[in-house]
């Protein structure tokens, strides 16, 4: 599902705090990227995906810069 993807915490600029992780895909054949913002929500099944990938070995969320 997240193959190939850039998988990283992003920080609300106003209030510094992670609400959403990004989901940055890879280039598709048009040289578009697509990037999903998810919020940190359990009630979201885009979070809840991104957690269960998170429990696969070797599979990390980056922080936040």
């Amino acid at each position: 599902m997240f193959e190939g993807c850039t998988i990283k915490k992003q920080k609300d600029p106003h209030t510094e705090s992670v609400n959403v992780i990004n989901i940055t895909y890879p280039k598709n054949s048009d040289g578009m990227v697509k990037v999903l913002s998810v919020p940190i929500n359990s009630a979201n099944a885009d979070y809840q995906a991104i957690l269960e990938w998170e429990k696969i070995d070797g599979n990390t969320i980056e922080e936040a810069d």
